[in-house]
């Protein structure tokens, strides 16, 4: 193995390209993944479109995506508990184990946090490398697709269990297709529009919701949010936008009393935990979200596709469609 087709991001600017880069070679304590597949976020729309997010955060050239899963082919040296074969999935935050968020335990927040496809070369590639101790063992008979989704539910499972759900009415901001979240058995499905806070403030008997789960980062889908929430609620806010948010602070959070969780990533290991334990149990079935499959060298129809906003998921798959 000496070369493999990639997605690159090799300048500053709008675009990448389908190209031929050098495999790399697991060292120490990294191993070398065969990547099965590999699903575009909106992190990799960032990238793509080169917005004010991509800009301050990627250095080009840079081989991006983040969300796979795989087997391992190759192993460096200090790798004592993974082997060759072992199907596994990635915790996308490479963390430094040193910072004072890390001794605390709080390896999510790590202060020097190396991002997958981001800070590091990723996973639209045919092989990506990995820290060994970012390796997630996947549970016998899980589909590469949905094991590649672990990453992005585990995000949704952060954000949903930052404060408590049970009986509390929850809304969720989120750009997927009204279609996709009714067919995942959401209660009422509503299209953006100037009237959204009153219409979901109608559907819980005017008093608004307790919860808001904010997917997109988008300015206006955050006010709406907070308008939405009554007294004493709670907004996780998970989507990464594009431009700052101005906000009045004093109306929509200070004197209403909210509570604000930003969530970053999931939770290393305790949010893999509760997504295998929700997928292997059957509780949650992730497989409707998976809209559309692309052979990897497709990579610039699949961004369409997820640009378009006609998708669920899109997945890459460097074998093929």
């Amino acid at each position: 193995m000496t070369s493999m087709t990639a997605v690159v991001k090799a300048a500053a600017g709008p675009g990448a390209e389908i190209d031929q880069v050098e495999v790399p070679e697991p060292k120490g304590a990294d191993v070398l993944i065969e990547v099965a597949a590999s699903s575009i976020c909106g992190t990799d729309v960032h990238i793509f479109d080169w917005n004010e997010w991509a800009q301050r955060h990627i250095l080009p050239p840079r081989v991006f995506g983040h969300e796979m899963s795989g087997r391992i082919v190759a192993t460096g040296p200090d790798v004592k508990d993974l082997a060759p074969g072992t199907f596994v999935a990635a915790e996308t935050h490479v963390v430094d184990h040193t910072c004072r968020q890390c001794r605390r335990g709080l390896y999510h927040l790590c202060e020097n946090t190396r991002v997958l496809g981001v800070d590091r070369d990723g996973s639209f590639a045919r092989y990506v490398l990995l820290p060994a101790e970012n390796c997630w063992r996947n549970a016998p008979g899980l589909s590469p697709e949905v094991a590649a989704l672990q990453e992005p539910f585990g995000n949704a499972v952060h954000a949903a269990t930052a404060g408590a759900l049970k009986d509390n009415a929850v809304a969720i901001f989120d750009p997927y297709r009204r279609e996709l979240a009714e067919r995942m058995g959401a209660t009422a499905v509503l299209a953006p529009s100037a009237s959204t806070v009153d219409d979901i403030r109608k559907l819980n008997g005017g008093v608004g919701v307790d919860v808001v789960l904010e997917m997109s980062g988008h300015p206006v889908a955050i006010e709406q949010g907070l308008q939405v929430l009554h007294r004493g609620g709670w907004i996780s806010l998970l989507g990464i936008g594009d431009q700052p948010v101005t906000l009045d602070l004093n109306d929509l959070v200070v004197t209403k009393g909210i509570t604000i969780y930003g969530i970053f990533g999931r939770r290393i290991w305790d949010t893999w935990e509760q997504t295998s334990s929700y997928l292997s149990t059957g509780q949650v079935d992730v497989s409707p979200l998976i809209t559309h499959r692309f052979p990897l060298d497709d990579f610039q129809e699949a961004m369409a596709q997820m640009k378009s906003g006609r998708s669920g998921k899109v997945v890459l798959l460097p074998e093929g469609g």
